[in-house]
């Protein structure tokens, strides 16, 4: 006589391994939440003055986001760029060359969605704020160097088609178009007082996304 029932033992373990498979692959099968983003590009904007007549400058920019996921489409992103800018302009000190770069930290909503197989759009939207690290005049016979300083705050909108080459890895392009809603000052101790900010500033490059 068998005084230990051992079939009751044997169903429960089947049981037990059986949940904790299918809890494997339900947790595989579950979106990831959050991701790291980065892009990178070049473009051109509009440095709009006060004091002095409009000049163009091209723009060589990349970014480094932390994306997470808050719905099934929405998401919100932050992270930290740098854009590096340089064109020519004249004022009336004269012809200069101007070289500046921007430090910015972006505050983004995202939203995706698949358009086909491995294939999905990415839009961005959102403010920023930006802080002149590097910024200097070039004339015919002199620099001035850190003529405008401090931060100010703008928006900027992306739009993103990224294909996923390997599991969890997308690449694809992006382009992003932003404005500047409050001025830079120029330095109070420089030769002339103006204000600037950089309007519709447009690039096109690449984009990578790593979910986590």
């Amino acid at each position: 006589m068998n005084l230990f029932n051992t079939k009751p033992m044997n169903k429960l373990r089947v049981h037990l391994l059986l949940s904790i498979f299918l809890s494997f692959n339900l947790l595989n099968a579950q979106e990831s939440k959050s991701s790291f983003i980065g892009y990178g590009g070049i473009g051109f904007g509009t440095v709009e003055n006060d004091n002095a007549l409009n000049y163009n400058l091209n723009s060589n920019s990349g970014a480094i986001l932390f994306n997470y996921k808050i719905g099934e489409r929405f998401g919100l992103s932050s992270g930290l760029g740098l854009n590096k800018l340089s064109g020519n302009g004249s004022n009336y000190l004269g012809d200069f060359n101007h070289i500046r770069s921007v430090i910015k930290i972006p505050l983004l909503v995202s939203f995706d969605s698949n358009i086909a197989e491995k294939i999905k759009i990415m839009f961005f939207l959102g403010p920023y704020v930006q802080h002149i690290a590097e910024d200097e005049f070039r004339y015919l016979n002199e620099r001035q160097q850190d003529v405008f300083e401090g931060w100010n705050i703008g928006g900027q909108f992306n739009l993103s088609f990224l294909y996923e080459f390997i599991d969890k890895v997308s690449v694809g392009l992006n382009y992003t178009c932003q404005s500047d809603i409050t001025k830079f000052q120029t330095v109070p101790t420089k030769f002339f007082f103006d204000e600037q900010r950089l309007n519709n500033l447009n690039n096109i490059g690449i984009i990578f996304q790593i979910e986590l």
